[in-house]
């Protein structure tokens, strides 16, 4: 390991390998930096601010370094940006968790790290960037969409208490790197709420973003870099959660293509629901002669919410696949995919799910901001202290509640699309159309709906809530009749606080089970 040793993120101090003192021609840390990358491409390139350079943990470093396409970093005492940015960007990797290993582009100058040849990768796109804070952020927010997985990881240091943070960006930064990495929309989300709840105009800061060369969805091909040889997989025991509402044709041939499967499942759990209280068991083929057993659950509650707790419960092995009832795979999906959690070093992989016909829009192996409740493999261990919230039965954003939790414990989420099945998308079951039809029938719809604002408030932070508002307000705008700004202002708001109550009886209803 190279160790690019600073002050306060701005001054270069010194560089180290190992022991060793090196000499180099730069003395700008952002030439340092460009300069070890491409010096010594085969090793990892620490940065470390000089007051922390003895709660280095090392030898976790090397560990942490699976293969060459990470970054990391943890923020003991500043990070670039403050929490505004959740005006602009609601996805789970700019609210890291301070006490895990979590998925985040947000890094910090204190302690960091990535292979000299990945970095270098990005010198062309961002030779111009003078702030170091902003170029390593800049390389994580653009290499998260390249394969690029990215981490705040407290585990670097050797520090019992984290101090209290502060924010290095100026608002001129935060504004061009808005202009920079996200739509030119968000520019004006980002305006309106630092005027709205900050009291804070910066209308010639907005003017210079709005003409900043974007970055967004730039490609940068980290596809040479290689990866470690995938692991021969013999014998890996796997689990499968399949919840059903008469669908039986569908299940059955579901177990047919498991059992063709090149890794053989340990057992496959099913939950067959019927409201009926007088229906009986419609898979009456489980009784068949199956290479892998089969544990059935016959209940009268009807939600997959429900059925995928119970499901879950009967887990027993390393993995578990959590599957839909009406999806074809292909032999080798799930020995190619037990491999690939091995060969990346990850705990939870989403797969591409398709329909007949469709083409996969993401194309690269990618850190995902979505989970899919029925397209994921989770190790077991994480899946297991996880619980589909049941607030959000017959609603939607189950899948991303789960995604979250899962976060929350140290899991990452990898969506690989060379790891595909169908999804024949079957007629519905009725998991959800009761109560989402309710609502569309209120005299006054929600905005958004209140499974969606039950997500918001149990995830988001506040910045987010009021971005994510924002940016509804915007985008429904041109889609609904009312043309009228102030009147239509006034009710996207009734719309709003609609949902916040039916969102607050949601929550009611499930504290009186």
């Amino acid at each position: 390991m190279i160790y690019l040793i600073h002050q306060e993120g701005k001054i270069f101090d010194q560089v180290f390998r190992e022991d060793e003192e090196l000499s180099i021609k730069s003395n700008s840390l952002v030439e340092a930096f460009w300069e070890i990358a491409k010096n010594y491409p085969e090793e990892i390139l620490v940065w470390i601010e000089k007051r922390h350079f003895d709660k280095l943990n090392r030898t976790y470093f090397k560990q942490l370094f699976a293969h060459h396409n990470i970054m990391t970093s943890f923020a003991i005492r500043t990070r670039y940006f403050s929490e505004d940015i959740g005006y602009v960007d609601q996805l789970p990797f700019i609210n890291p968790k301070p006490d895990v290993k979590y998925p985040t582009w947000l890094m910090s100058t204190d302690v960091g790290g990535i292979f000299g040849k990945t970095a270098i990768k990005f010198r062309q796109l961002l030779r111009d960037q003078k702030s170091f804070g902003y170029l390593i952020n800049s390389i994580a927010k653009t290499g998260q969409q390249n394969s690029l997985f990215c981490y705040s990881d407290p585990g670097l240091v050797n520090q019992e208490n984290r101090e209290k943070l502060e924010f290095q960006a100026s608002n001129a930064e935060f504004f061009t790197f808005v202009g920079q990495h996200y739509k030119k929309e968000w520019l004006w989300v980002l305006s309106h709420c630092l005027k709205k709840y900050k009291k804070e105009i910066f209308f010639w800061n907005l003017i210079l973003a709005l003409g900043v060369k974007n970055l967004f969805q730039k490609n940068i091909d980290l596809e040479e870099i290689k990866l470690k040889d995938a692991l021969e997989i013999k014998q890996e025991d796997l689990d499968v959660v399949i919840p059903t509402l008469g669908r039986p044709e569908y299940v059955q041939q579901v177990l047919k293509d498991l059992k063709e499967q090149t890794l053989l499942p340990t057992n496959v759990i099913i939950v067959e629901q019927n409201p009926d209280l007088s229906a009986d068991n419609e898979l009456d083929f489980i009784n068949n002669d199956w290479p892998f057993k089969i544990i059935h659950k016959f209940i009268n509650q009807t939600g997959a919410c429900n059925a995928r707790n119970i499901a879950l419960n009967e887990v027993k092995s390393k993995w578990v696949f959590l599957a839909d009832d009406d999806i074809r795979l292909p032999a080798n999906l799930l020995e190619r995919s037990v491999g690939e959690l091995h060969r990346l070093q990850v705990d939870t992989l989403n797969l591409a799910c398709l329909q007949p016909g469709e083409e996969a829009v993401f194309r690269k192996i990618k850190q995902w901001g979505a989970f899919g409740s029925g397209t994921s493999i989770v190790r077991s261990s994480i899946a297991k202290n996880c619980k589909f919230d049941e607030v959000l039965e017959f609603g939607f954003g189950e899948d991303l509640d789960f995604g979250l939790q899962l976060r929350e414990l140290g899991s990452d989420i990898i969506f690989h699309p060379g790891l595909s099945f169908t999804h024949l998308k079957a007629k519905r079951g009725g998991f959800r159309s009761t109560v989402v039809d309710n609502w569309r029938k209120n005299r006054l719809e929600p905005k958004p709906s209140p499974t969606l604002m039950y997500l918001i408030k149990k995830h988001y932070t506040k910045e987010m809530i009021r971005g994510y508002k924002a940016s509804l307000f915007l985008k429904f705008y041109r889609k609904q009749s009312v043309r009228n700004p102030f009147k239509y202002y006034r009710l996207i708001q009734k719309r709003w606080k609609k949902s916040e109550e039916l969102c607050d009886q949601l929550v009611l209803k499930k504290l009186s089970r």
